[in-house]
């Protein structure tokens, strides 16, 4: 008879440890920036790539407009150009970006050969009608595995002389 005033004296603590643990977790999912970051493309340089990619250095311009610091510790994003992956990157390189400030975070991005020329395709077809669509997203990994998502999206004209040279 003890054993079993033993068993569910250990069953109630362990309910009681799994309460506090949850509500531990749901404390912590809780503590999210207010406001989104705002990110944009600040620049893009060459660098060397291999074989069928190429490969660009994309300087991001992060803007935090939260009251608190953001301290970060990798980043990884995504470039969509017409709904279809164009460029993916990361970068495991920790900084910080002041409350109400900004910073410029350099990452090495991989475009496929291929990417390039389906969108190339599309633009030679007029299937995009001088009108590029693009979405980039990405997330910058905060410590104790912290991450805040970010998305960027819009839309960009071509040169009308890339149509012309086609008639």
């Amino acid at each position: 008879m003890a054993w079993l005033v033993t068993a569910m004296i250990c069953r109630k603590a362990l309910l009681a440890l799994l309460a506090v643990g949850v509500l531990q977790l749901s404390g912590c999912a809780s503590f999210q920036y207010p406001e989104p970051l705002h990110v944009i493309i600040a620049g893009v340089e060459p660098l060397e790539g291999e074989g069928l990619e190429v490969r660009m250095l994309v300087k991001l311009r992060i803007q935090n407009p939260n009251n608190s610091p953001l301290e970060f510790d990798g980043l990884s994003v995504q470039l969509d150009v017409q709904g279809k992956r164009f460029a993916t990157g990361v970068r495991d390189a920790a900084g910080s970006i002041p409350r109400y400030g900004e910073a410029i975070v350099d990452v090495p991005v991989s475009i496929s050969v291929f990417g390039i020329a389906r969108q190339v395709i599309g633009v030679i077809t007029q299937e995009y009608r001088g009108k590029l669509s693009y979405e980039m997203t990405g997330q910058l990994a905060g410590p104790a595995f912290n991450r805040l998502h970010f998305m960027s999206k819009g839309e960009f004209t071509l040169p009308a002389e890339i149509f012309e040279r086609g008639k």
